[in-house]
């Protein structure tokens, strides 16, 4: 799937954004943590409730896991192993995963701001776009570029996909919201493929609104 995801660390915390499509993925995932700082994961985020962006959280017990309000309800293991299936995963392993789903502890209603000691990173959902449920992940680096996990409001290995959870007509002015949130000379990690800057994010913006026949 091209999936992201992303690791930002702190002097006490250790955030990780979005956890894979299966539990095998989120797993490999949390051993390479350990393996590379000698810490668990104190803080998850799930940027939206599609199972190759949640599907590997179980491995993250313990850790504190953040979603945007409404993004419980759309958790629906049944619905999730279908689209999993249908994308090529095997039917036994989509079902477990979807069988061990790992409801939020903490919902974000606007924004959050969680500190993981010497670094304060910003929780946003912009509106409804992507889903009904984006939470994006601003991390300022002090004498760096600002760097924007975006979930799939933005996509780079292909086109941006609009299902049925989503909200067409808001999702240029959620892109606004995230462009200036990290500036234009921030480093956005989309959802699916490579980093961009703020010229790809405005581009895709642009092509959304024409798309959706929205300004």
């Amino acid at each position: 799937m091209d999936a992201t995801v992303g690791v930002v660390t702190g002097e006490n915390g250790l955030l990780v954004v979005d956890t894979g499509g299966s539990l095998e993925e989120g797993a490999e995932l949390a051993a390479s943590l350990t393996g590379a700082t000698g810490r668990a994961a104190t803080d998850v985020v799930i940027t939206h409730a599609h199972w190759d962006h949640c599907f590997g959280t179980l491995a993250f017990a313990g850790a504190e896991v953040f979603g945007a309000q409404g993004l419980a309800a759309r958790l629906d293991g049944e619905e999730l192993a279908r689209d999993a299936v249908r994308y090529g995963a095997e039917p036994a392993r989509a079902r477990e995963a979807a069988a061990a789903l790992v409801a939020p502890s903490r919902l974000v209603d606007g924004e959050y701001e969680l500190d993981l000691g010497g670094r304060v990173v910003r929780l946003l959902h912009p509106g409804g776009a992507h889903t009904d449920h984006d939470l994006a992940v601003v991390v300022p680096v002090p004498g760096e570029r600002t760097i924007v996990f975006c979930g799939d409001l933005v996509e780079e290995s292909g086109p941006p996909q609009a299902g049925p959870d989503a909200v067409p007509e808001g999702w240029p002015a959620a892109l606004d919201r995230l462009l200036a949130a990290g500036g234009d000379g921030a480093l956005y990690v989309p959802g699916h493929g490579a980093v961009v800057d703020a010229g790809f994010v405005r581009d895709q913006r642009n092509a959304l609104a024409a798309r959706f026949g929205v300004s």
